[in-house]
């Protein structure tokens, strides 16, 4: 990725976290708009662009990826997502992540966006800072950490953290699509905006769409916060316990009584 694109990425999630905030406008300095204004007459300089293909509306069918799962359990999956080739991400990655936990019809499986830079490292799932805190949440709900399955959209991790792509999550999403098949969660946790729009093809904003009850594959799906968003913006970790709670009440279950 150039330092222009990651540039314009980091401003998009920069953007879309104050727009999660409820900002609705921004200050800009009169130097940073003389700046974009030269910016633009440059780039109206250049030649025009053949335009993009538009992406297909959210309502529509996803693209058909090229991944054929053929393993039949958990380790034969894992072992083709090891050598899948079927986005770019597979160019930059050290190690695929293809998640862990109870494979055994777990009471939840938490799904996220995509691995980071300790993920990568690993090849393990939410093992850095956000992981932390995931396993703090877990813990607050009466589960341990393999008690739980955790898993991602993507497999690979995007460059620079950056958000996956839509080509990418659609490209990785049947290696999920099995493994969930397989393992047979009783409820799953979408952590975070890409991941519900990488499961459900529909744009949302997380702010408001968190603690809506959906379905994903015949499954009950609960949509809330992902753990790095807590850590950017605590004062919301409230609005997600609220959606835990509502997931073990969903499961007939209450939040273990804290000792002390």
């Amino acid at each position: 990725m150039s330092q222009r694109d990651q540039f314009i990425s980091d401003l998009e999630n920069f953007l879309e976290d104050q727009k999660e905030e409820g900002v609705q406008t921004l200050d800009i300095s009169p130097e940073t708009l003389v700046a974009l204004k030269a910016s633009t007459q440059k780039a109206d300089q250049k030649p025009a662009a053949k335009p993009a293909s538009p992406r297909p509306a959210s309502s529509a069918a996803p693209p058909q990826s090229t991944v054929n799962v053929s393993g039949k359990t958990l380790e034969e999956i894992a072992g083709q997502i090891r050598v899948c080739s079927a986005c770019p991400l597979c160019n930059s990655r050290k190690n695929t992540v293809p998640g862990e936990g109870n494979a055994n019809r777990p009471d939840i499986m938490f799904i996220g966006e995509g691995p980071g830079a300790d993920e990568d490292a690993q090849g393990r799932p939410f093992v850095g800072a956000a992981g932390q805190l995931l396993d703090k949440m877990i813990k607050a709900m009466g589960y341990q950490r393999e008690e739980v399955f955790i898993a991602n959209i993507v497999k690979c991790r995007p460059p620079g953290n950056r958000v996956p792509l839509p080509a990418e999550m659609d490209a990785c999403l049947p290696w999920l699509r099995a493994q969930t098949a397989l393992i047979q969660p009783k409820i799953i946790v979408a952590l975070g905006k890409t991941a519900v729009q990488g499961l459900l093809h529909e744009e949302v904003a997380i702010t408001r769409f968190r603690g809506t009850w959906c379905t994903y594959e015949g499954i009950n799906l609960m949509p809330t916060y992902h753990p790095a968003y807590l850590l950017r913006s605590p004062g919301k970790k409230g609005e997600a316990w609220a959606d835990l709670k509502a997931v073990l009440n969903n499961l007939g279950k209450e939040p273990p009584i804290k000792k002390g």
